[in-house]
């Protein structure tokens, strides 16, 4: 997907390390659960993992906005990422032939590490539910974003009808995020705090300040580059969002 990246098959090390954060996730919310004693407990799992969903669109969205306007392929640490997004513009629908785990292993791999230690501590229901359901909808925030560059022919039916209802990220809205130059709609989750962000100018207010602290302006600033510049339509037969409206 990125500009120096065209490997797109699954490999055994991706595998594991989906497999290893998977189980991590499913490890917190088993946890959870058997911490729970009342009711109470239970209706605070369900609290704290709405709350998880939520707040990992957010964060979808600000790692989005910043792998997208600052850095470069020679990033320390985020390189492969910034890489990866910077192809992505290029050739959108690329997502879509990318192996379940070739597309998710990168973000499942630093996530086992984080909840490692979480898995070790006594049992929360509200920590380890809200832990869970975060970093599991981190993971499997590229693979929904993958399922927004698809066709509804292309997908189980009821993916579709997740998109449609909001709970998933929808093509109409990353569909407006892949036009030059590229500042909105950056959430990939559910989007559902793209309008809030957009419409508050919170994107636009921090790179003001970036720049004016620190003279870096972000790439939306400036005329998309060629490297940039989308290669045919949003989907892969080359057609654009409008024709599955």
């Amino acid at each position: 997907m990125g500009l120096n990246d065209t490997k797109l098959e699954s490999t055994p090390e991706h595998r594991l390390w989906v497999g290893v954060g998977a189980a991590a996730v499913l490890g917190m919310l088993t946890k959870a659960v058997i911490a729970a004693h009342s009711p109470e407990d239970m209706i605070l799992i369900v609290t704290s993992m709405f709350a998880g969903y939520l707040l990992a669109d957010l964060g979808s969205g600000i790692y989005h906005w910043g792998v997208d306007n600052y850095g470069n392929a020679r990033t320390p640490i985020v390189g492969s990422q910034i890489d990866a997004f910077q192809g992505h513009h290029k050739r959108p629908w690329t997502i879509t032939k990318r192996q379940f785990a070739n597309n998710i292993h990168a973000i499942a791999r630093p996530v086992a590490f984080t909840l490692a230690p979480f898995l070790a501590l006594p049992g929360n229901p509200a920590l380890d539910s809200f832990m869970g359901t975060f970093l599991g909808c981190v993971i499997m925030s590229q693979q929904f974003h993958a399922w927004s560059h698809m066709k509804k022919s292309q997908l189980p039916a009821f993916v579709v009808a997740l998109q449609e209802k909001g709970v998933l990220v929808s093509r109409k809205m990353h569909g407006a995020h892949h036009r030059s130059p590229y500042n909105i709609n950056y959430c990939i989750v559910s989007g559902i705090w793209n309008p809030i962000l957009d419409r508050n100018r919170v994107f636009s207010k921090l790179e003001a300040f970036i720049h004016s602290k620190f003279g870096v302006a972000p790439r939306s600033w400036f005329e998309t580059q060629g490297e940039w510049l989308q290669e045919g339509g949003y989907f892969e037969d080359g057609s654009e969002v409008s024709s599955e409206l």
